[in-house]
């Protein structure tokens, strides 16, 4: 296994849009999660890229994350449900070489899930993050966290990825992630 660091690592924000959102199961954890997740990366200085599922139909990604979100970050548009199915993500993997993919957003079963599978075949390490992520039924959410598992992916909490990107507690950010944890 390859450890995720903040230099090695991308975190994929997977259509977390204002109206598929709505109909997620547990959906304010979810946005407080990817919320949290956000802001870490930011904190962390680590890549970030974030998808959109058909924006024109189904709206931009909400609000209250993409005010977390630097000005430089990527925003793919996107009809395939896997984000490697995307041109656009495909150019944003080849700016930078990551190890380590973190994911976060919905729907867990769908466009999450077959993410997860593209990126461990192209050989990543894969992160989900289970309380960053949801489905409109909470079964879904539940095989889709096992099928991850059961595919090689790690299935961890957002607590848990934040800390194993500090790796210390003297860490210069440990206060700043540690204040959004609480």
């Amino acid at each position: 296994m390859i450890f995720p660091t903040v230099d090695n690592s991308l975190l994929v924000a997977v259509d977390l849009q204002a109206k598929l959102l709505p109909a997620i199961s547990n959906a304010e954890n979810i946005i407080n999660r990817s919320g949290i997740m956000l802001r870490g990366a930011v904190e962390l200085g680590m890549d970030i890229a974030v998808t959109e599922q058909y924006p024109r139909g189904l709206g931009s990604t909400l609000p209250e994350l993409s005010t977390w979100l630097p000005d430089d970050t990527p925003v793919v548009s996107k009809t395939g449900f896997s984000v490697f199915q995307s041109p656009e993500f495909r150019e944003v993997l080849l700016r930078k070489k990551h190890d380590v993919m973190i994911f976060i957003g919905v729907e867990s079963h769908v466009c999450l899930l077959q993410s997860v599978y593209d990126a461990l075949a192209d050989g990543y390490e894969v992160i989900v993050v289970a309380d960053a992520v949801g489905s409109r039924k909470e079964s879904d959410r539940e095989l889709a966290l096992a099928a991850a598992r059961a595919a090689g992916a790690s299935v961890l909490s957002s607590e848990s990825v934040l800390f194993m990107l500090l790796r210390d507690a003297k860490h210069p950010r440990f206060k700043a992630i540690s204040g959004l944890i609480k």
